[in-house]
């Protein structure tokens, strides 16, 4: 009987391992469900990255990663955020910050 049961559950605990939805949720962890509207002060920033619909993510965003490191997700069409970016750009080419 209890080899049974263990038969058992180790099928279940494969069919979850292999599973696309599992696959799936854990990419969404990934994404923004909103994004902040009100402009974040560039000097805490220390690093970006996109997360895009082709990213399978419903809302479009930069996430931008604070010196504490807190990550704030941000509006990629906003002015604001194209000056943080490219102020992220500058410095990493001089070896301060880096972006991923």
């Amino acid at each position: 009987m209890a080899s049974h049961a263990a038969a058992l559950l180790a099928f279940s605990l494969l069919t979850l391992w292999t599973s696309p939805a599992l696959g799936d949720a854990n990419d969404a962890e990934d994404c923004c469900l909103s994004v902040a509207q009100r402009p974040i002060p560039g000097y805490l920033v220390r690093a970006y990255r996109y997360l895009l619909l082709k990213d399978g993510c419903r809302v479009p965003a930069v996430v931008f990663t604070t010196m504490r490191g807190h990550q704030l997700c941000s509006p990629p069409d906003q002015p604001w955020v194209g000056r943080i970016i490219r102020r992220l750009q500058r410095n990493s080419a001089k070896g301060k910050y880096y972006s991923s």
